[in-house]
This record gives C-alpha cells, sequence and structure tokens, in this order.
C-alpha cells in the first residue's frame, strides 16, 4: 500500500467532523417545507432521474440495437436482444410511471387505479416506439444531407449532439401527451445537462427536423415546428412577456413560443419571441431577434432589425 493511500486511510478513520447539529437543522427545514406543501407524513417517492438515464439509454438501444446497443451483438441475435431490452426497460419506466402517478394523487399508498393506469402508459408509449424510430431516421437523415461535414448515417447518430437531444424528446413528448409530464421533462433534462440543447417535452416538432451544433438551443413548451426545420446553435424559441393573474402569480399553459412552419433555417444566436408565425421556406440570420411574424419564403438579417428595432420600437 502506497504512503499516501495509508495516510488517506488513517485521515478517513481518526478524523471525527460534528454534523449532529446540521442534520437536526435540515430536518428542521424538511419538515416546514413538507407541511407548507401539505406532505405531513412520509412523501411519496419522485420518479428517479438515475433510473431514467438507464431507462433511456435502454429504449435507444431498443430503437437503434445495431449502433447503440451492445457491442457485441450478432445478427442473429438482434431481435431477441430488442425483446429482452424492452421488457427490462419498460417495466422500469413502469415503475417510474407509477412513482409519477402516486405523487399526484396525494394518497398514502399507490390506488389499484393509478396501478392500471401505469400499465396502460406504458403498453401505449411501447406501441408509439416504431413511430418514433421512422421519425428519428428522418431527422438522421436531414442531419447528413444538411451538414456537409457528416460522412455517412451512422456518424451522425452516435456522435452528433443535436440527434441525441432530439432522440430524448421524440420519446419525452410521446410520455408528455399520455399524462407523466414529470417524467417527460426529466428525460428532456437528461440531454440537456449533456448537450446543452432545451427542448421541451410539450414543443410539437414535425420529422426532418435538425439542429446543428446545437449547445443553447431552447425550445419553449408551446413552439410548434413544421417539416424539414434546421436550427444553428443558440437559437431561442422562446415567450416574449409573462402574464400574471390577479393574485400576481404566473399565468401557466397559455401559447406563447413561435410557430416555425415547413423548410425554414434559423442561424446561430437568433432570438425569436412570441405566438409569432415564421412562414414556410424563410430565413431567419444570425442574432436576429425577432418578434414579429414573417410572411412565406422572407430573408431576415440582423441589419433589417436593428433597423427596425430602434426606429418602430420592436423587441423592447
Amino acid at each position: 500500500m502506497s504512503t499516501h493511500k495509508r495516510t488517506r486511510e488513517i485521515l478517513l478513520r481518526t478524523t471525527f467532523l460534528d454534523v449532529d447539529q446540521i442534520v437536526d437543522e435540515l430536518r428542521t427545514l424538511r419538515i416546514t417545507s413538507l407541511e407548507r406543501r401539505n406532505r405531513h407524513d412520509r412523501p411519496p417517492r419522485l420518479p428517479a432521474r438515475k433510473i431514467l438515464v438507464g431507462v433511456t439509454e435502454g429504449l435507444c438501444a431498443a430503437l437503434f440495437p445495431n449502433r447503440l446497443g451492445s457491442s457485441e451483438l450478432a445478427d442473429e441475435g438482434v431481435d431477441h436482444y430488442v425483446g429482452h431490452v424492452l421488457n427490462t426497460t419498460l417495466r422500469e419506466l413502469m415503475v417510474q410511471i407509477q412513482h409519477e402517478l402516486h405523487y399526484n394523487s396525494g394518497l398514502e399508498v399507490l390506488s389499484s387505479e393509478d396501478r392500471e393506469r401505469s400499465i396502460s402508459i406504458t403498453q401505449d408509449f411501447a406501441k408509439q416506439l416504431p413511430e418514433i424510430r421512422k421519425l428519428l431516421e428522418s431527422d438522421i437523415k436531414a442531419a447528413y444531407e444538411g451538414d456537409p461535414a457528416a460522412r455517412n448515417v451512422d456518424e451522425v447518430l452516435v456522435c452528433y449532439p443535436g440527434i441525441m437531444a432530439i432522440m430524448h424528446y421524440r420519446l419525452a413528448h410521446v410520455l408528455h401527451g399520455l399524462g407523466v409530464p414529470l417524467i417527460a421533462r426529466m428525460i428532456s433534462e437528461i440531454a440537456h445537462s449533456v448537450t446543452g440543447i432545451e427542448i421541451h417535452p410539450g414543443a410539437q416538432i414535425a420529422g426532418s427536423f435538425f439542429i446543428d451544433h446545437g449547445t443553447g438551443v431552447v425550445i419553449g413548451e408551446t413552439a410548434i415546428i413544421g417539416q424539414n426545420v434546421r436550427l444553428y446553435q443558440a437559437v431561442t424559441l422562446g415567450a416574449k412577456r409573462f402574464p400574471v393573474d390577479e393574485n400576481g402569480a404566473l399565468v401557466k399553459g397559455n401559447l406563447r413560443h413561435p410557430i416555425v412552419e415547413d423548410d425554414v433555417v434559423i442561424y446561430a444566436g437568433a432570438t425569436i419571441l412570441g405566438r409569432i408565425t415564421i412562414g414556410r421556406g424563410s430565413t431567419i440570420g444570425g442574432n436576429v431577434w425577432l418578434t414579429r411574424s414573417v410572411l412565406p419564403g422572407s430573408n431576415i438579417s440582423q441589419a433589417q432589425m436593428r433597423h427596425e428595432v430602434f426606429e418602430g420600437g420592436a423587441g423592447i
């Protein structure tokens, strides 16, 4: 054993840190927080992020077993592998769905209705996996055809952060629609933490979607994106303002993000805010700040928008 390792072990055995008071203070804060949220008793479990990481990896492996599955996979064993991965992964997902439903119910124990609902949601989600695969194939093809640096579609699948983020989004979007928005958001945020690309699972995004480079892209909850749209890094499809109710609380769920029609290209750093429409076939230049709708076939540059900001007050 090295001297450094021996010294470390001696310090670990002999050093005492008094944390009792800290534990007491944290318990008091925890109980107060639970009481404030009417969670007086033992709170129900939330879905576990660590498990959802594994669930998402398993689903991606089942969708693309030859590229994202086991490196030891033989051709004749692909179907068996996919079936095994799906059985294991979907059961894990069902348990996490039960946690979310139980948490939302406010009941002490999981009800039989929510248990049955978790099974139904899991089965409905599984049935949509082939359609998710079709959409992802269109996204991968769009990335390959839209990036001159891409040498083949396999490189796009295993290397591109935009494809990773879109893959997580497509899985999360289905779960969001099936009534488990917390799990959906957690899956999207797993990709966000790795890629720097934030796509809310409530957004509606058609096929052949390509995010090039990707870091800093933000797509809001009520955004709608058409077919064959391409975004570059640091693009924001966001809300212009956040209305409040009579009590000063934010109004949630209103349509507040842009609609981007088919065949639109939005270059790096563009910020598009509010429930506006970017017409089909338009090109939005880099670093543009846009808060008004544009007609189909428009070509919007930063110089045009700078003139409008100072002359017409747009964006203020």
